[in-house]
């Protein structure tokens, strides 16, 4: 794993052996079969590559096939710049903005461990359907 900054944007790029792990944290497979998960932009956006090699991102939550959008720009992992005071951590919305959270530094945010944050995206995830399936 390589982490760090680039353009004013923090990177987390997964190894190759690395990416059945990172797939499977996050269940992807389960709304996104067709996708891989490579890496995290912002830590808000998983970086996703297809069969193809073709590289995509979609919001942690709603990790729905609507909201997949093509990307480029992914940095190579020789120039992120680290930064040891985020190393192993990630930003996390305790209420996700989606299901009106505030984007606000605060109350509702939070540093989590990487298996950490899987958790939440697959429960967050979870409840998103659920709020979705009412009608809401």
């Amino acid at each position: 794993m390589h982490e760090g900054w680039y353009h004013n944007q923090h990177f987390i790029l997964f190894a190759p052996e690395e990416i059945g792990a990172a797939t499977a944290r996050y269940a992807v497979g389960s709304t996104l079969p067709e996708f891989v998960v490579v890496g995290i932009r912002g830590w808000d956006d998983l970086i996703l590559r297809d069969v193809s090699g073709q590289l995509f991102t979609v919001p942690t939550v709603p990790l729905v096939q609507e909201y997949v959008a093509p990307f480029v720009g992914t940095p190579s992992p020789q120039s992120l710049q680290p930064d040891a005071r985020v190393a192993g951590r990630i930003k996390w919305y305790v209420q996700p903005l989606v299901l009106g959270g505030s984007p606000e530094l605060g109350e509702n945010v939070t540093w989590v461990s990487h298996q950490q944050h899987g958790e939440l995206v697959q429960w967050w995830n979870a409840k998103y359907a659920e709020v979705r399936s009412l009608g809401g």
